[in-house]
């Protein structure tokens, strides 16, 4: 259970134990929740007098138009602020699955790019957050996982003339972070022995290398960093000028074994800058720290033509 539980799980009728009840937090489109949990209903109450419908949602939500929420799963209108609560009352949401709501809502309506990654951030980090208190996600573990600003402070051990000190380091990760984040941050990478300062002179140095495999982290973890790391390549798109960044973009149609192709060779290249970047450090420092980030997603979906090809393809390689 991931801490988001809605009230009509509660039922005690022992048919209704056999059908799964939809989680806010398994979803990242919130007109499919809601569709969800209307199917969900009506199964519930299949055998009822009066089945789950549009009608009753409506009812319960204190809304007049009997059809409002068929509307907004078709996606012929949008939730205000106002609905919103009104349609998490009627979902019988806690505190947590409202503001999951909420924050899905605002990712799901909003146009801006900009809009939309922070909402993305700000989910992201809310799931997490409700796993963590739920015990879905262990502390102890969350705590040797480094946030994004963590990341960043390791890579400044190599940048010239850094001063291990809170308020440097938010001056020169150009407030992007905040004094506790960054106070957080240092104490983990001190704490896990990430990083190490000498006494008497006060220099950090890197102990050993930071986690590299995603397989070594939870997914829930994995999501929270890159949303957190994605947000800001998209605000270096507009504060950075074209000199001091590189952009770029392929869109390609590729089949299930190229896409494996692109993999390695993206995770190789991957390897082969750090490792030259790590030999080029030994003798000289870094002027500032950089972020790299890859990203391959699919933009489509498959045709079941193609689905039926490359499931042809499989079983005939297979004997």
């Amino acid at each position: 259970m991931q801490g988001t539980q809605l009230e009509f799980e509660k039922s005690t009728n022992n048919s209704a134990t056999s059908i799964p009840a939809p989680h806010v937090s398994d979803y990242m489109d919130y007109r499919k929740y809601l569709a969800g949990f209307l199917e969900y209903k009506r199964k519930l109450t299949a055998s009822d007098i009066r089945p789950y419908s549009y009608a009753t949602f409506s009812a319960a939500a204190n809304i007049k138009s009997p059809n409002y929420l068929k509307m907004i799963i078709e996606g012929r209108r949008n939730l205000s602020d106002e609905m919103v609560l009104k349609f998490a009352k009627a979902l019988g949401m806690n505190k947590e699955a409202t503001e999951d709501f909420e924050l899905l809502v605002g990712y799901g309506q909003s146009t801006d790019p900009a809009d939309r990654n922070m909402f993305l951030k700000k989910l992201s980090e809310h799931r997490v957050q409700v796993k963590l208190k739920s015990g879905e996600i262990d502390r102890k573990t969350w705590e040797k996982i480094p946030n994004w600003a963590a990341w960043v402070i390791y890579a400044m051990v190599d940048q010239e003339g850094v001063k291990f000190d809170v308020k440097s380091l938010k001056e020169i990760l150009r407030g992007k972070a905040s004094e506790d984040e960054i106070e957080q941050a240092l104490q983990s990478l001190f704490n896990s022995g990430e990083l190490v300062q000498d006494p008497e002179t006060g220099a950090v140095r890197k102990a050993h290398t930071l986690i590299e495999s995603a397989e070594d982290v939870p997914v829930a973890l994995v999501r929270k960093l890159q949303a957190q790391l994605m947000y800001l390549g998209l605000e270096s798109l507009y504060q950075d000028s074209a000199t001091e960044r590189e952009f770029g973009t392929l869109t390609l149609s590729l089949t299930k074994q190229e896409f494996e192709e692109i993999k390695f060779k993206l995770r190789q290249m991957r390897k082969q800058i750090n490792k030259d970047n790590s030999i080029a450090r030994t003798s000289s420092k870094g002027e500032k720290v950089y972020q790299l980030n890859i990203q391959l997603f699919p933009v489509t979906n498959a045709t079941p033509e193609a689905v039926s090809a490359d499931k042809n393809s499989s079983e005939g390689t297979s004997h």
